[in-house]
């Protein structure tokens, strides 16, 4: 890094520590700021051109050319920064998202005063991926800000920036928000993973419990993955028609209480890969896979076990263990 962009860095720095997380955000004249845009500095320019020219020529017309667009820019200055001065803002909380996708965060604008306010534009501090909206008089606005997450992990919202150039465009207003909300990162699945793993046998209470039930052949007793071999019959063809229509061909087959004497455990040591976010990847995609399936899965990584369930609630759990592990 140059000195130049070093010492930016540390005044970036300096300047965010003094901003306190919060998750509402009422905007004063204490956080709103105001600097001349491009456009600002040419037309100040071009006054002070006329000005000279009119003082030299003793031109009436070009003094009141000068001052009547002075007069105009001093009202934009005003307005602009009452543009921003006054909203209030409030982020919603995040949603999980898989590391490598965009994540989406929703911050709702509440304007209290009984005129609309034009051109706000809000993005990820130094993205420069602006979402632009008007916020209603005495109404709400919300604006979607999306953000692409490098990798799995709990972390925090980045720092956003809220800015107007209403409405000539010759000044920036702007401010900087720390949300204090955190947003959970699921690992991203593995592509194209391999077929599930096979059941591992029941021990303890449960295979005595399961050999019980045994006695009641033919009752069938939930859903498994297709194994090769497996009859006709006992494919569940409405669940396989409805992973067709989501794109996917994996089969399930009823399982009889016969069978039910083993659990399908998705396991770190079982994924046969070396790299850490690699095993990770491909038990996401396993329980994704299990989840679509319909199949009782459970999750045994980097020492934390969650016992074999179905449902969203538990893929969920799932996913997190995947993601903080």
């Amino acid at each position: 890094m140059s000195p130049v962009g070093a010492l930016r860095a540390r005044i970036d720095g300096w300047f965010l520590s003094r901003r306190p997380p919060s998750d509402t955000l009422e905007l004063t004249q204490r956080n709103v700021y105001i600097v001349p845009t491009r456009a600002g500095w040419t037309l100040a320019a071009t006054l002070l051109v006329l000005l000279v020219a009119s003082i030299n020529y003793q031109l009436n017309l070009g003094y009141l050319l000068t001052f009547l667009l002075a007069g105009s820019v001093a009202v934009g200055m005003h307005v602009c920064h009452a543009t921003l001065r006054g909203l209030a803002m409030r982020m919603m909380p995040p949603e999980a998202h898989y590391a490598g996708a965009a994540a989406v965060f929703r911050v709702v604008l509440h304007n209290e005063r009984r005129s609309v306010r034009y051109g706000i534009g809000m993005a990820v501090r130094g993205s420069g991926q602006w979402a632009w909206t008007d916020v209603p008089a005495e109404g709400t606005s919300t604006v979607e800000i999306a953000f692409l997450p490098e990798r799995r992990g709990l972390h925090p919202v980045p720092p956003l920036t809220a800015e107007t150039r209403f409405p000539l465009g010759t000044f920036r207003v702007w401010t900087v928000w720390r949300p204090a909300a955190q947003m959970l990162v699921y690992p991203a699945p593995e592509a194209h993973p391999p077929p599930l793993p096979a059941g591992e046998p029941l021990s303890g209470p449960a295979a005595i419990s399961a050999a019980q039930r045994a006695h009641g052949a033919g009752e069938y007793d939930g859903v498994r993955a297709y194994r090769r071999g497996d009859p006709l019959k006992l494919v569940v063809w409405k669940k396989a028609a409805r992973a067709q229509a989501a794109g996917s061909e994996d089969l399930v087959s009823r399982d009889t209480q016969h069978t039910q004497r083993e659990e399908l455990w998705l396991d770190a040591q079982a994924a046969g890969l070396a790299d850490t976010e690699a095993r990770v990847s491909r038990l996401c995609a396993w329980v994704l896979m299990a989840d679509r399936l319909g199949v009782d899965y459970g999750v045994r990584v980097a020492g934390r076990v969650m016992k074999p369930s179905q449902g969203e609630a538990h893929k969920r759990a799932c996913l997190e263990a995947l993601a903080l592990c």
